[in-house]
């Protein structure tokens, strides 16, 4: 089913993925947590400790996805749409 909600997200996935704009760690986690959420994928993060940056960007991301949960599939896709609108602006 191609909604027009389902058409925004997918124009904003696409923007998102061709700019070459770099974002704060927490607007990045907030992209992925949100882009995650959105397409019903649960990753499951499995904390190694052979690494410690590993580790702590794992945790990171599995901290992000934990605070997005309460979302509907919809609300999350509302939110990324909103957040490519923010920090991505269009191309007139």
């Amino acid at each position: 089913m191609n909604t027009e909600l389902d058409k925004k997200f997918n124009d904003a996935i696409e923007r998102a993925s061709c700019t070459s704009q770099e974002f704060p760690p927490d607007v990045l986690l907030l992209f992925y947590a949100y882009y995650k959420h959105a397409l019903g994928e649960n990753p499951k993060l499995q904390l190694d400790h052979s690494h410690k940056a590993k580790h702590l960007i794992k945790a990171f991301k599995m901290n992000a996805l934990i605070q997005v949960k309460s979302l509907s599939k919809e609300q999350a896709k509302e939110k990324y749409i909103a957040l490519v609108n923010k920090y991505i602006p269009t191309k007139k």
